[in-house]
């Protein structure tokens, strides 16, 4: 089957999988008839509901992504290098508020560095909370909350958003990412009397100019990457792979980077104590008529959407190359997407999903920033955010254990963590390094397609 009889696997084609392909020579194998994972792009035309691959040719379709906006933040300029000789990159500077719609008021992110833009009472009750924390310690999110930003400012944002972002979790998980938004208290002072500048991990971001898919593609032509190889179960007393389409391929060891619940799962591995949480979110990824009231913001954190929605991106206003060509010059037209958390193991039906879709849009045209839809498509990431309990030892004993077996957990999900897709590329390259096939990669030094079909050049595993 291999030149070297190797039986080692990388598991999951996203950035992380490919980026291992690449450096280690292994077999990627990807569950998807294309690369990317959640990273991936597709196009729909207007009136549609056909998800195209590649953009047509007369460039009249709308982009989206699976997950919603991934824009590419911080990273290792070497990593940064690479992603550059794949494809052109475009970089924009952030462009990002909260935004309470039963005030219609915009104020910019992060919210505690730009107090001015509230009222008097709140700026005045904000920055005696701030500069006067409560004393002790913390164990869940929203205790944190409460020590970092004070009661006021919970209350208005912070409380309300995360209840949305977290599906309810916030009140008994661990504080995580606190990076996301800073407490500068010198900052926060100035903020109340003057213009802030921009602060948080994303100030500024990369975009390839065709498309994530595109980055994708070009990775994997680099990959000996087995499409339709979805792993339904790891037998790791036999060391044996099986496939949603029943069949098997022995291996020795893996590098997964599929989400560490699922790997736990698959292989049926006894973890003690209870597995740490997760939400999953349903992005709805829409096209439309422009509105009088669309605001140019990249994107916006809801913490009062009456549909339940905790954040709206727009595409389009990052790049107008996500509309329809004909709509670009006129940019009358938005690429929008919506994302709503649940909690792990919960999921809405068909018919909740379409009213849900139903309200989005309403609540989308009450506020103005669209009118008429021409695409409604939703999309569902089962593992979009990781948590943690306070206290809990599970995803250590869950990694210690799987390395144990042979499986090796490599990336943002497969190691429970928050990253963005810099790091990740980062991650697979090196973890990819680790076992490197010296006799596999010159095989894998191909020419790179100058167009975006998928081909699948390598052939399946089977017994």
């Amino acid at each position: 089957m291999n030149k070297s009889n190797n039986r080692n696997y990388i598991l999951g084609g996203g950035v992380t999988g490919l980026a291992a392909g690449i450096t280690s020579g292994l077999p990627v194998l990807e569950a998807a008839a294309q690369p990317g994972g959640i990273c991936s792009s597709y196009y729909v035309r207007p009136g549609t509901q056909t998800r195209l691959p590649d953009a047509p040719s007369d460039g009249e379709a709308y982009r989206f992504e699976i997950g919603g906006g991934h824009w590419i933040f911080g990273g290792d300029p070497t990593v940064l290098h690479f992603i550059e000789t794949q494809a052109t990159v475009k970089r924009y500077s952030r462009r990002s508020a909260v935004y309470f719609a039963d005030q219609d008021l915009y104020v910019p992110y992060p919210l505690q560095n730009h107090l001015r833009y509230l009222d008097d009472e709140t700026i005045t009750n904000a920055l005696q909370e701030l500069t006067s924390p409560p004393s002790g310690s913390f164990t869940t999110m929203k205790e944190w909350l409460t020590t970092s930003f004070g009661r006021t400012l919970c209350d208005l944002f912070f409380y309300p958003f995360h209840d949305l972002y977290t599906a309810g979790l916030y009140e008994r998980i661990a504080p995580q990412d606190a990076y996301k938004s800073p407490v500068n208290l010198a900052q926060v002072i100035r903020s109340a009397f003057q213009a802030a500048p921009a602060a948080g991990y994303n100030i500024t971001f990369l975009y390839p100019q065709k498309g994530l898919n595109y980055l994708a593609q070009r990775m994997a032509a680099q990959c000996d990457i087995r499409y339709n190889h979805r792993v339904a179960e790891i037998d790791v007393a036999n060391r044996r792979l099986t496939f949603g389409d029943g069949r098997s391929a022995p291996y020795d060891t893996l590098l997964s980077t599929l989400p560490l619940n699922h790997v736990v799962e698959m292989t049926g591995l006894d973890v003690p104590g209870e597995p740490e949480p997760y939400t999953s979110v349903l992005v709805l990824n829409i096209g439309a008529r422009r509105g009088p009231q669309c605001p140019d913001d990249h994107w916006l954190y809801n913490p009062d959407a009456q549909s339940g929605f905790h954040r709206v991106g727009f595409y389009s206003n990052v790049d107008r190359s996500f509309l329809p060509q004909s709509a670009q010059e006129a940019n009358d037209r938005v690429s929008i997407y919506v994302e709503r958390a649940f909690v792990g193991g919960t999921s809405p039906s068909p018919e909740e999903v379409q009213q849900y879709a139903d309200a989005v849009v309403a609540e989308l045209q009450a506020w103005g920033f669209i009118e008429e839809a021409e695409v409604v498509d939703p999309t569902w990431i089962d593992v979009a955010y990781t948590w943690a309990w306070p206290g809990s030892t599970w995803k250590a004993q869950a990694l210690r254990t799987l390395q144990d077996a042979g499986i090796f957990q490599v990336g943002r999900y497969a190691r429970w963590i928050f990253q963005g897709i810099a790091d990740s590329i980062k991650e697979g390259f090196y973890a990819g390094a680790s076992f490197r096939d010296p006799e596999r990669l010159p095989a894998f030094r191909q020419t790179v397609p100058t167009n975006n079909v998928h081909h699948e050049a390598w052939t399946p595993l089977a017994e």
